[in-house]
């Protein structure tokens, strides 16, 4: 059973979402939140598998809510998916960089929610990576208002060669069965090779590989034709 929190200050929102998600057999929602702080208080006491995050919300926002979910270690397996709209762009890199694992706009139908919600229950691919490559793509070169990007060559080194080529994929948001294809490998080893790169540099989930993969350098917009 997949358990959800929902996080969002507007009722008929959490109404419409807890509609969706409660006809599904392997999906519960456990609570909801009207704001930020309620939001983290409910991740710590229920520890859900997904949180559905709102960005604006009273008290505390999505954001700031998220990077404390994330930032605290009993946590872990708590998964965040931040709800946005298109005229908030911007704030989907800053939600990565927070360690949310995913987003999904509030318009989204509901079939693409439940299938968020259980991909990002077991880790795997990013929501919409095509939608997220865009939006990295615009949004990573403002990390740094200089412009410049941190070197690669110290956090990465711990890679092997082909974990740096499968973190660059994964970066041009590529699901495992697509780099195995492009790789000639099997799923389980792309699979694998994921596992490994995010042991080796500490990250969450591969939401944290994406950011990670355009902030060092690996991997430009347009990388990837």
């Amino acid at each position: 059973m997949i358990r959800v929190v929902l996080a969002d200050d507007q009722t008929l929102v959490r109404a419409g979402f807890r509609s969706i998600l409660s006809d599904e057999e392997d999906i519960e929602v456990v609570g909801e939140a009207g704001d930020g702080a309620q939001a983290v208080a409910l991740a710590a006491g229920l520890r859900p598998d997904v949180v559905l995050m709102d960005i604006r919300m009273p008290v505390l926002d999505g954001l700031e809510a998220t990077r404390r979910i994330t930032a605290d270690p009993r946590l872990d397996a708590v998964k965040v998916v931040i709800l946005t709209t298109f005229d908030e762009d911007e704030h989907v890199y800053g939600a990565l960089r927070a360690g949310a694992s995913g987003f999904l706009v509030k318009d989204t139908e509901p079939m693409e929610l439940l299938h968020a919600v259980r991909v990002v229950a077991r880790g795997d691919a990013l929501i919409a990576p095509a939608v997220t490559r865009r939006l990295i793509a615009e949004f990573a070169g403002r990390a740094d208002p200089s412009g410049r990007r941190p070197d690669p060559a110290g956090r990465l080194d711990a890679l092997t060669e082909r974990e740096r080529e499968v973190l660059g994929l994964v970066g041009a948001g590529l699901s495992n069965d697509e780099i195995a294809g492009r790789l000639v490998l099997s799923p389980a080893t792309a699979k694998t090779h994921v596992s490994r790169i995010m042991t080796k540099l500490g990250v969450r989930d591969r939401a944290q590989l994406v950011v990670l993969a355009y902030e060092t350098g690996m991997i430009t917009p347009g990388w990837l034709a």
